[in-house]
C-alpha cells in the first residue's frame, strides 16, 4: 500500500478518535446555567456540517469540487499525518484542560472558570485550533478542491462561533476577559 492510502487511513482513524474521545469526555461536564437556541446554533452549525461532507465527500461531487489542486506525494502523505496527529493532540490538550467547562455549544456553567491553562496560554480557543490543524491534515492529503473549501467553511463557522462565545464571556469576567484577550490570541498563536 502506498504512503497516500496508509495517511488517509491514519488521518480517518485521528477522526475516529477525536468522535470517541469528545462523546466520553462529554458525560462529565457541569451542568449549564444558559445554553443559546438552537436557533441560534443554526448559524454555524449548519456550516460545520457542510465544510465536513465537502471535506470528506467533496472529491465525488461534479466539478470543480471534485478537483485534484494537490497531487499526493510521500512528503504531503507524511505531512498531512503529522498535522493531523498534531491537531488531534492539540484538541486533546484543550479538552483536559478545561475539563467540565467545556460545552460543544455555547452556555454558560454553573460555576464556570476562565481557563488561562495549558494550550489555552497560546490561544483563546485551541479545540477550533486543533481541528482546523486536521482539517488541513485531510484536505492537503486528499488534495480535492472540495476539502479546500471545506477548511474555509469550518473556519467560518468557528469564527462565528467565537465571536458569540467570548461576548458571552466579557458578561460573565469583564475585568479578567479583556485582559486575556489582549494577552491571547483567539485561533493562530501569535497571529490571529
Amino acid at each position: 500500500m502506498d504512503a497516500c492510502s496508509n495517511a488517509i487511513k491514519f488521518i480517518s482513524a485521528c477522526w475516529s478518535i477525536f468522535l470517541a474521545v469528545w462523546i466520553v469526555a462529554s458525560i462529565s461536564t457541569k451542568p449549564s446555567i444558559y445554553r443559546e437556541s438552537r436557533a441560534q446554533r443554526l448559524r454555524y452549525s449548519l456550516l460545520l456540517v457542510v465544510s465536513y461532507l465537502l471535506l470528506v465527500y467533496g472529491r465525488r461531487l461534479p466539478h470543480p469540487f471534485d478537483l485534484r489542486l494537490i497531487r499526493c506525494v510521500d512528503v504531503l502523505a507524511w505531512t498531512g499525518s503529522l498535522l493531523c496527529v498534531g491537531g488531534l493532540a492539540f484538541c486533546i490538550w484543550a479538552r483536559i484542560s478545561i475539563g467540565r467547562n467545556w460545552s460543544g455549544v455555547v452556555t454558560l456553567k454553573e460555576d464556570h472558570q476562565l481557563v488561562e491553562h495549558g494550550p489555552y496560554r497560546w490561544v483563546r480557543h485551541p479545540i477550533y485550533t486543533g481541528l482546523l490543524m486536521m482539517y488541513l491534515a485531510t484536505a492537503i492529503t486528499l488534495g480535492h478542491g472540495a476539502g479546500f473549501s471545506g477548511l474555509l467553511l469550518a473556519f467560518a463557522s468557528f469564527w462565528i462561533k467565537l465571536n458569540i462565545e467570548e461576548k458571552l464571556m466579557l458578561k460573565q469576567f469583564p475585568d479578567r476577559y479583556p485582559t486575556y484577550q489582549r494577552r491571547v490570541k483567539r485561533i493562530i498563536p501569535f497571529v490571529l
